[in-house]
């Protein structure tokens, strides 16, 4: 028997004040698949993770986490499956009034796991991964937007998620800066084998992480086609929303060849 998707929406409506917000959508991400989530603003894409999350409900429709429709689910039931779950949130969302060592350790406390020593062993080896170990023990005001945003992925990988969500994790940040975030997330998913749905207006960066390879050996991006492996590509899809409805879905290699008008200008 096949095993289900990570994550389905089946036929998804959501309407906020008798106004359509949603208006069925479907897709699946199956494990270690990638998706990226196109559109304009108030396309619906951070409606969309939400949805997910279980923060909002469908007017219609199912949310389906492993085989699961999470959208009948009380409050605890749906704490089990965040759990499963890591979110890097636009600005990252941090403490203000934490340290980075306490920023990352907020859900293990939440969770109640293990004595301090394991703690932070567990919070300096999430640190390392996104190489910001240095900085343990600064405030969130001492770091930059991209050392921000790296301290956020730690902190949502800190409980080994099997899904990571990402809302526009490169907005606002310089294209080197946003570069080395591309670099972290490709790291996740090469390294941990998650599944991702990742919001993004950054289409540069969206096509790097479907092309590109994280390479632990030169701790750097590569090309797919240079390590001749192709049967090991995760696969990378796009879902483009125009007014709350699919407009688009289909793979990097589909979108670059598309002749519609309305996505050539989305990609000029």
């Amino acid at each position: 028997m096949d095993e289900p998707p990570v994550i389905e929406l089946r036929d998804i409506s959501l309407t906020h004040e008798e106004k359509p917000v949603l208006s069925r959508i479907s897709f699946r991400v199956d494990q270690g698949e990638t998706l990226f989530l196109l559109g304009v603003t108030g396309a619906g894409k951070s409606v969309l993770l939400k949805l997910i999350l279980g923060l909002l409900k469908p007017s219609s429709g199912q949310v389906l986490i492993h085989g699961r429709d999470i959208t009948p689910m009380s409050e605890d039931e749906l704490d089990q499956i965040r759990r499963r779950m890591g979110i890097v949130f636009q600005e990252g969302a941090l403490f203000d009034s934490l340290s980075v060592y306490e920023n990352v350790a907020y859900r293990l406390r939440e969770e109640g796991l293990g004595p301090e020593a394991e703690v932070e062993r567990q919070i300096r080896e999430v640190l390392r991964f996104v190489e910001m170990e240095e900085a343990i023990d600064k405030m969130p005001s001492e770091l930059s937007g991209g050392m921000r945003r790296r301290v956020a992925i730690a902190r949502a990988i800190i409980s080994q998620p099997e899904i990571m969500l990402y809302d526009s994790p490169t907005a606002g940040l310089d294209p080197v800066t946003s570069h080395t975030i591309t670099v972290q997330i490709a790291k996740l998913r090469d390294v941990q084998h998650v599944t991702s749905l990742v919001v993004t207006h950054h289409l540069q960066d969206a096509f790097v992480l479907a092309n590109y390879f994280y390479l632990g050996q030169k701790a750097a991006l590569v090309p797919w086609r240079s390590l001749n492996r192709p049967s090991s590509e995760p696969l990378t899809r796009f879902l483009l929303l125009r007014e709350g409805k699919s407009y688009f879905q289909g793979t990097p290699e589909e979108l670059a060849a598309t002749h519609d008008g309305y996505l050539l200008k989305f990609l000029a």
